[in-house]
């Protein structure tokens, strides 16, 4: 998105349909592992029930990082499990972010 598509009112403020366009637009995006189908879970730990399975080739926002239950998959053992939405966690072992340890804030719950 280009500055120039950016909206101002009267008084020369961004309005808030533009900011919020802007806050979505620099949402960053992780791939979740080549031909892995992956279980979302309700809480940072594989003893929370599932609430919705991620399609092959995924990719997820990642709001906050947490400890949770210990898990080995195709990007190493970790017991960090990313936030992706409300109420929903993800293996960190089974995103490509590029780190082994936590890069986003820590949730509080």
């Amino acid at each position: 998105m280009s500055v120039d598509s950016v909206a101002e009112n009267e008084s020369g403020d961004v309005s808030d349909g533009a900011t919020e366009t802007l806050a979505a637009s620099a949402t960053r995006y992780y791939d979740v592992a080549p031909g892995v189908r992956l279980n979302v879970r309700s809480g940072p730990g594989t003893g929370y029930p599932v609430v919705r399975i991620l399609p092959e080739g995924a990719k997820v926002p990642i709001f906050c990082q947490t400890p949770g239950t210990r898990v080995t998959g195709p990007y190493g053992t970790s017991s960090i499990w990313d936030n992706i939405a409300n109420g929903e966690f993800v293996s960190d072992t089974y995103v490509y972010t590029g780190s082994d340890g936590y890069f986003r804030p820590r949730c509080s719950f």
